[in-house]
């Protein structure tokens, strides 16, 4: 007997709608490994079709007033909730993750930062109007930069999705969204939920792999490209957006230092980096994946946090205790294994290190000590249920290594010397510095980070600003 699989379409101009050449692709559940659905493998056609009905669409939502876009944006949100079940069904069908967890842990967050960015489109500010030449009075306006090509990655699906379409829909954009090809369920559902909401052609949805993304940042109908996914990926958009000098919003990789000093409070420092590290299975580019600890309480750490990794539980969904689902995919779960698999003999698997069970994408949670700074291991980022530890001396050191990697998108300090907290959140070359926590993210704040880690932020008022431009406005008296 065979079970018949969920076939997943795009959404365009207000329907859904096969790849016009009819191509689809797998999508495999990465707790099971096994197939459960289909989705369109978009390609030019495709493409067209969706940035005409986003460049149709985009006079009237943008000459909508700014109450007009709240008041939908705030329905999305209402709906979403109604429909939450659904919702989570899909997202964890996609990514594998823990229904219950997902549903406390992310559920919430969306739904406020969706809410969030439909009070923002009524605070847009600027310059007040005066008259800065005699005779002349200025003002500025500040107005949405148009079609959005934009692409979300696989580890939150849903939650990246609403950190694009949000904003941009905020500010009076209209949009073309591809979700990745391993996730894009959750997507397509969100899809069909703001179908009701908004004007045809508003957003749109387009299944898809790497081409796909490719073809929509090269299109030439899109004013802006965001992306969250991968360093190389990144750096692709951006080369291929300079060709037309489309706006380029890019999040991308992490290697987040944790500072642990002397005199921090070490359960309470364990049990963040712990969380931090493990949740959502370390795929997270905000991860606590990377902890330097102070010699004198090193040991203590390196013991304490071991023995916390073997008590987080992985491999059972059903398991109401279940604290992360399973790696994306079997290449990623190679590129995880294939770090641990090269570890220098100076290092020290102080807790897993191994695959948990034979079906799906588990793998279990890994301490790692010993390490030096210049070990692979430390420069780039797993992306895995993986925390190195690493001993430090002093303030100096501490900060030398944590600024020592290409990435740069956050960081925390355990410490309860508030002269010290305060130097490293200057010292610190992060987007990001969290202190005696971290991960919390609130909507109100901006999330972005800098070197190889992208630019541009997402959330907040700045991450509204980001999807729009400025236009100076000057008349005679």
């Amino acid at each position: 007997m065979t079970t018949e699989l969920r076939r997943l379409r795009n959404y365009i101009d207000g329907e859904f709608r096969d790849a016009a050449d009819g191509r689809t692709t797998d999508v495999v559940n990465p707790a099971t490994g096994e197939v459960y659905a289909t989705a369109p493998l978009s390609a030019a056609a495709d493409v067209d079709a969706a940035m005409a009905a986003a460049e149709k669409a985009f006079p009237a939502w943008r000459d909508a007033t700014p109450a007009t876009r709240q008041k939908a944006i705030l329905k999305i949100a209402d709906a979403l909730e109604a429909r939450a079940d659904e919702l989570l069904a899909a997202e964890c069908e996609n990514c594998g993750k823990p229904l219950e967890l997902t549903r406390q842990e992310e559920l919430p967050m969306m739904l406020d930062q969706i809410r969030f960015f439909a009070g923002a489109a009524r605070m847009l500010e600027g310059k007040s109007a005066g008259e800065y030449m005699e005779g002349l009075t200025s003002f500025v306006r500040r107005e949405p930069v148009g079609v959005c090509a934009q692409v979300a990655p696989w580890n939150y699906p849903a939650m990246m999705a609403v950190w694009k379409f949000a904003p941009a829909l905020a500010a009076g954009n209209t949009v073309v969204l591809k979700p990745s090809d391993t996730t894009p369920a959750s997507t397509v559902f969100m899809a069909e939920v703001m179908g009701e909401v908004l004007p045809k052609g508003v957003f749109n949805v387009i299944c898809g792999d790497r081409d796909t993304g490719r073809l929509m940042v090269e299109h030439g109908t899109p004013a802006m490209a965001s992306i969250t996914g991968s360093v190389r990926a990144g750096m692709e958009v951006a080369g291929s957006s300079a060709k037309d000098l489309k706006r380029v919003h890019l999040e991308l990789g992490g290697k987040a230092p944790c500072i642990v000093f002397d005199d921090a409070d070490i359960a309470s420092a364990v049990e963040g980096i712990r969380d931090g590290g493990f949740f959502n299975a370390g795929q997270d580019c905000t991860a606590a994946t990377r902890v330097l600890v102070q010699e004198g309480v090193y040991e203590q750490f390196v013991s304490a946090l071991a023995k916390a990794a073997a008590d987080v539980k992985t491999g059972d969904l059903s398991d109401e205790d279940c604290f992360y689902g399973p790696l994306n995919n079997p290449d990623h779960l190679a590129k995880v294994t294939g770090f641990i698999d090269r570890l220098p003999a100076h290092a020290k698997v102080e807790s897993g290190g191994e695959r948990v069970g034979d079906k799906g994408y588990f793998y279990a949670p890994t301490v790692v000590s010993g390490l030096r700074q210049d070990d692979e291991i430390i420069q780039n980022e797993v992306f895995g249920p993986v925390i190195t530890v690493q001993k430090f001396t002093d303030e100096d050191q501490a900060v030398t290594w944590a600024n020592g990697v290409e990435y740069a998108l956050a960081s925390s300090v355990w410490t309860t010397n508030h002269g010290r907290a305060m130097r490293l959140s200057k010292s610190l070359d992060f987007g990001c510095v969290w202190i005696n926590t971290h991960i919390p993210l609130v909507a109100e704040m901006p999330h972005g980070g800098f070197k190889k880690s992208g630019y541009g932020k997402d959330l907040s008022m700045y991450g509204l600003e980001d999807y729009t431009r400025v236009k100076h406005v000057m008349t005679a008296l």
